[in-house]
């Protein structure tokens, strides 16, 4: 068994699209590759099979790997709730919210979760790709580390460092970034791989032998930018707009707190659908479908959109026929109030909601989390579909008897959600309403789109990570490559 470990010299460098390359780049030769990240900050997150939850980006590579996601793939997972604190999740499961400085303390407990979840999968598998998370250079978090170099020492795993070069700097990140690691932590790293990549690389080719001269490290690959490249992001979202789709214009807040704003990206990679992220204190666009996302800490979220007016927005909205689409804390923030007597995601209290629809939430203790499969029934057609549920919320009143998505269960389906009178406003807990075809195109008809083109994110995802395998093996140092691989 081997291990390599991806650090990156600033967040958004490439290390979970590298993972993810090499993860498609093993399985396809025959090694049993496994994905892990020690410790992950993030709001985009996805269920396990085995009932818990992680970051988007090991289930991505979980995919690469063609693996079902699993919770020793992301044994810490930080889901922040504020600027100063968050949710803390070990091995699938939430602990509570803790301040950045009571988990700073409390990393050396998580560290042992960390090696247990490692361990595991080194039993399991020939080769272990570990994620990095930010910067191993930064020298306040260094104590107790467990997400880049106190990992790889503890693990013992060789470390390879990625920078992207489309940002600029990146001679100066990966020497800065080398230079501010112990010695013992320097002789780790491997080498070095620069990420997105423009124009000829000729023009490139002595800052690379600079770079090895002065460092004493291989450049283990120059990769290019793929133009129209897509997979899941952990936090960033992407705001770039394709404005020759006119055919259906979706409007989605970007809330404070927003999470698995990864739901939207059938969308915004629909061909005809023109799907854009509006700020909350931005005047809302003319649109066909506005959708409210979900949330980290909902009520907060909330009183965000109605101190900028959404309240007006979406009732003016609607008056025109616009449709409505609440999804998760979307879900929530449509009925008549939100309340967390127990300081869940925020101090106790409650908060009057936008009251479309008669129902009330509460929050809970109680998470659920749960991967689902159903149906949606909209305007007298069904179509089928999978996802999942991940919330603290349970939301009660006579609207959710009225419902256009149902979860099936072992002997009935359940309704989930509501769909108003008068079919204007629709509200699910369900994750990936919009992955599957059939259901994609049963929304977008209803949102009216009326002759809605099917699109297959699953497949479209797939053929993404092969192009990015196809670029590796095309741009990574051969002879590193085959050397690395013959120890897998």
């Amino acid at each position: 068994m081997t291990c390599l470990m991806v650090q990156g010299t600033t967040s958004d460098a490439g290390k979970s699209t590298l993972v993810a390359g090499l993860a498609r780049l093993l399985k396809r030769r025959g090694v049993k590759v496994a994905p892990f990240k020690p410790q992950n900050m993030a709001l985009n997150s996805a269920v396990t099979e085995n009932g818990g939850e992680i970051g988007r980006a090991q289930a991505l590579q979980a995919q690469a790997a063609g693996l079902q996601p699993h919770t020793d793939m992301n044994p810490v997972l930080l889901k922040p709730s504020s600027d100063t604190g968050a949710q803390v999740i070990i091995h699938g499961k939430a602990l509570g919210n803790m301040q950045a400085l009571d988990y700073h303390a409390y990393k050396a407990t998580a560290k042992q979760a960390v090696m247990d979840s490692f361990n595991r999968l080194q039993s399991q598998y020939d080769c272990v790709l570990v994620e990095g998370a930010g910067s191993p250079a930064e020298i306040n978090l260094r104590e107790n580390d467990i997400a880049n170099m106190g990992f790889a020492q503890a693990a013992d795993c060789p470390v390879i460092l990625i920078a992207d070069i489309d940002k600029g700097g990146v001679f100066a990140h990966l020497v800065g970034t080398l230079a501010l690691l112990s010695p013992e932590e320097q002789a780790r790293v491997k080498g070095f791989v620069i990420n997105r990549f423009r124009g000829d690389i000729a023009l490139l080719q002595s800052g690379l032998d600079w770079l090895e001269e002065y460092t004493g490290k291989p450049v283990l690959g120059v990769l290019p930018y793929l133009k129209d490249f897509y997979l899941d992001a952990e936090d960033a979202i992407s705001t770039a707009q394709q404005l020759d789709k006119k055919q259906l214009t979706v409007v989605v807040p970007v809330l404070p707190r927003i999470s698995n704003h990864t739901d939207f990206d059938a969308l915004r990679l629909h061909p005809q659908v023109d799907l854009r992220y509006v700020a909350v204190a931005d005047e809302l666009p003319p649109c066909d479908l506005i959708i409210l996302p979900g949330s980290k800490n909902v009520r907060a979220d909330l009183k965000a959109l109605q101190d900028s007016g959404w309240q007006d927005k979406l009732n003016r909205h609607l008056r025109y026929g616009g449709k409505l689409l609440g999804i998760c804390g979307g879900l929530q923030m449509l009925g008549k109030s939100i309340s967390d007597p127990y300081g869940i995601e925020d101090s106790p209290g409650d908060i009057p909601a936008f009251g479309y629809l008669d129902y009330t939430t509460q929050l809970t203790d109680s998470k659920t989390l749960t991967n689902i499969a159903g149906s949606v029934r909209l305007n007298n057609a069904t179509a089928p579909f999978s996802g999942y549920e991940i919330h603290c919320g349970i939301s009660r009143g006579p609207a959710l008897d009225n419902a256009a998505v149902f979860i099936q269960h072992v002997d009935n389906h359940c309704a989930d959600g509501a769909l108003s009178t008068d079919n204007q406003i629709l509200t699910t807990y369900c994750h990936g309403l919009f992955d599957q075809p059939e259901a994609l195109g049963l929304v977008l008809r209803w949102a009216g789109l009326a002759q809605a083109q099917g699109f297959d994110l699953h497949t479209y995802r797939d053929r993404q990570i092969d192009r990015l395998a196809d670029t590796l093996e095309a741009h990574l140092d051969s002879a590193w490559l085959k050397q690395w691989e013959a120890h897998s």
